[in-house]
């Protein structure tokens, strides 16, 4: 493997393990703020982090690629985020983590459509099935499955949503800008549409709820690392690897959620969650050997 796909493939772990403990926090912040409160903030304290570190204005080539990022913010930062939000008051965090990762079966169906280099292959569906069932097994641990029809209907249309983001990325990312610079522009336009959703909620936030210790400490990690570094990181990552490629890596969020619960909240690993993360880490596998075949 080469040293910068290797990078690739660090890059995307690294951000599945950090995004895997996010719905811990937001699961706290949801009993105080809603969905479009908990969105537009974590967001906004991700974009000032960004103009920290790049104050610098990008300036494109012209008014056509402004159209790409504009997708970019209104799918993968304003309406994905929103509709898993929603979808967390509706539903158990257990139905969001299985469905969500549904999202690169979407990812390579609209891909294959999209793009010429991006074929079907078997490897990936037997991969995603296998990968699937173990992700079922860790996320439900035996226990009897509770559907809820709209808060999972509206996961579903979350994981779209982020499939949508992944493969208009790729075209960002041709546009030779940097990963710093592109995710500050698709945050700037994801909060631009947020603007809008919070006519439709009663946007009341105050100071004195934003500096409890707690809040505080969860809002700075969903928005500083979970958002603003990672989309950083993770939008680099699919320059090296691809989107679909990329995308393998959601498979990885139940595994982290799992291990963050054992070391924080000294939940038990059981035999069902044992085979759940070989699956997952199997059908993992399979998928990628899938592209290094192709």
């Amino acid at each position: 493997m080469k040293t910068n796909e290797l990078k690739g493939h660090l890059c995307a772990l690294a951000c599945i393990l950090v995004w895997g403990t996010t719905f811990i926090s937001s699961k706290i912040l949801l009993k105080i703020f809603n969905p479009m409160e908990l969105l537009f903030m974590r967001f906004l304290i991700g974009f000032m982090a960004l103009c920290i570190a790049s104050p610098k204005v990008l300036k494109l080539k012209n008014k056509k690629e402004e159209i790409w990022y504009a997708l970019c913010g209104l799918t993968g930062v304003c309406l994905y985020y929103f509709l898993e939000n929603l979808a967390l008051t509706y539903t158990y965090a257990t139905n969001v983590g299985v469905i969500i990762s549904a999202a690169p079966f979407f990812t390579t169906i609209l891909a294959h459509f999209l793009y010429k280099d991006e074929p079907f292959q078997w490897n990936f569906f037997v991969g995603f099935i296998v990968a699937f069932i173990g992700i079922f097994l860790i996320s439900f641990n035996g226990a009897k499955m509770q559907l809820n029809p709209l808060g999972d209907l509206i996961t579903v249309i979350a994981a779209f949503m982020w499939a949508i983001y992944s493969v208009i990325l790729k075209k960002i990312n041709n546009l030779g800008h940097s990963s710093l610079q592109n995710t500050k522009r698709i945050f700037a336009w994801g909060l631009f549409f947020m603007l809008f959703g919070l006519f439709f909620f009663d946007f009341k936030i105050s100071m004195q709820q934003v500096l409890q210790p707690t809040i505080l400490i969860n809002l700075l990690f969903l928005g500083v690392i979970a958002c603003a570094g990672c989309f950083v990181v993770w939008n680099y990552a699919c320059q090296i690897l691809g989107s679909v490629r990329c995308n393998q890596y959601v498979y990885g969020t139940p595994i982290a959620t799992l291990i963050f619960s054992s070391i924080v909240l000294k939940e038990k690993i059981t035999l069902l969650i044992a085979l759940g993360t070989i699956l997952t880490l199997l059908g993992l596998i399979i998928s990628e050997y899938k592209q290094k075949g192709s």
